[in-house]
C-alpha cells in the first residue's frame, strides 16, 4: 500500500479576482519505502503540497490518503492525531523549542498526545541522538548548537514517534557544503533504514542525488517524474 496517495488536489488561496491556485489538480503517489526529492521555483507551490500532505492544511478539493487512509475527512482534533501518529516533520525554520534540551525536544512530541515519558521514551531518544551523531549533546539547549546539529535533533524529533510518512522542507538551506552532506547522509540513512517514506523539498542541487525519484513543480503542477541522479553517501 502507498505511504501517500493524492488524486487531483487543488489547493486555492484567497477569493474571486484575488485567487491563487497552488496546488493545481495534483495526482502523485509516494510508495512507502520511496525517498521522493521535490523540486521547483520559490512560490510553485512545493511547501503547501507537504502541508496539505501532513494535514496541516485542507486541500480545497480533492483526495489525499496516508496509508490507505482518507485524511481530508478529518476533523481537527483528528487530523492533529494523526499529524502526531503518522507524519514526521522537518520545518525549513527547524522550529525546536528553544528552552528545552535536545532529549527534551524529542520526547516532547510524545506528551502532545497526552502520553507518558517513559523509560522507553527516554531510551528511544537517547538511541536517536546517538544514531545523529549527538548522544554528548542531550542536555545542550538550542542556543547551544550549531546550525547542523539543530537539524539533527529536528530530524530525530520527526522520527521520535515512528512515523510512517516524514516530510523535509529544505533541510539544507541554512549549511555550508560540508554539513548539508552530513545532514543528508544522516537523513537518507535514518528514512532507509526505517523503510518509511519521505518526500524532500529542496532548491539545492547538491540534494536531488539522495533520493530515489525526483518530480519538479511549476505554478501548482507536478511534472512527469524522474529516477534521481545517484550520490555517495
Amino acid at each position: 500500500m502507498p505511504a501517500l496517495e493524492m488524486s487531483q488536489v487543488r489547493k486555492v488561496y484567497g477569493a474571486d479576482d484575488q485567487q491563487v491556485v497552488a496546488l493545481n489538480d495534483v495526482d502523485l503517489t509516494v510508495d512507502d519505502d520511496e525517498m521522493l526529492i521535490l523540486v521547483g521555483p520559490s512560490g510553485s507551490g512545493k511547501t503547501t503540497l507537504l502541508t496539505v500532505a501532513g494535514a496541516l492544511l485542507r486541500p480545497t478539493s480533492g483526495s489525499v490518503k496516508v496509508g490507505g487512509v482518507e485524511i481530508t475527512d478529518l476533523d481537527d482534533k483528528e487530523a492533529a492525531r494523526f499529524r502526531r501518529d503518522q507524519v514526521g516533520f522537518v520545518f525549513q525554520s527547524v522550529n525546536l523549542v528553544p528552552f528545552l534540551t535536545a532529549r527534551e525536544n524529542l520526547l516532547v512530541v510524545r506528551q502532545f498526545g497526552g502520553s507518558k515519558i517513559d523509560g522507553a521514551a527516554k531510551k528511544r531518544a537517547d538511541q536517536l541522538l546517538d544514531e545523529l551523531g549527538l548522544g554528548g549533546r542531550g542536555d545542550n539547549l538550542p542556543s547551544q548548537l550549531s546550525g547542523g546539529q539543530k537539524q539533527r535533533v529536528a530530524i530525530g524529533r520527526a522520527l521520535m514517534n515512528e512515523p510512517p510518512l516524514v516530510l523535509v522542507d529544505e533541510p539544507t538551506s541554512a549549511l555550508d557544503s560540508e554539513l548539508g552532506k552530513q545532514v543528508m547522509d544522516l537523513l537518507r540513512s535514518e528514512i532507509k533504514g526505517r523503510g518509511v517514506a519521505a518526500i524532500i523539498v529542496t532548491h539545492d542541487d547538491r540534494v536531488l542525488g539522495y533520493g530515489d525519484r525526483q518530480v519538479q513543480m511549476v505554478d501548482g503542477v507536478l511534472s512527469s517524474a524522474a529516477p534521481a541522479t545517484a550520490t555517495t553517501t
